[in-house]
């Protein structure tokens, strides 16, 4: 008997303890539209998303502006490997998107066909 009582009082707490937290979150969420904090969220994710500048990826590669592709490659490549072998993988994306970035600025010229 005592252990009946005990579960409908678990299960009838659970219940109005899980209506509280989704009306809360439906509070909260009609907070944030009035206040302006989910657009405010979203324009901080569209510039997050944002490609990487020039001056962003001569950080991380620590090259200057007038640094050869020669030069922009050599670093890409030992911190590539650096990253590779022990480093993240985050760290390692970067370092390729910085590479993208630059390549894109320099385009290392081929040579013309005759």
């Amino acid at each position: 008997m005592a252990a009946r009582i005990l579960a409908n009082i678990i299960v009838m707490g659970s219940t109005i303890l899980a209506r509280s937290f989704v009306q809360a979150y439906r509070q909260a969420l009609a907070n944030a539209s009035r206040n302006g904090v989910a657009q405010e969220a979203v324009q901080n994710m569209k510039r997050a998303s944002k490609t990487m500048t020039d001056v962003e990826a001569r950080q991380i590669l620590g090259v200057t502006e007038n640094a050869s592709w020669e030069e922009i490659m050599q670093r890409y490549d030992n911190l590539f490997e650096r990253n590779a072998k022990n480093g993240s993988f985050y760290l390692q994306s970067k370092v390729h998107r910085a590479k993208e970035c630059l390549e894109a600025i320099h385009q290392p010229k081929e040579p013309e066909e005759k």
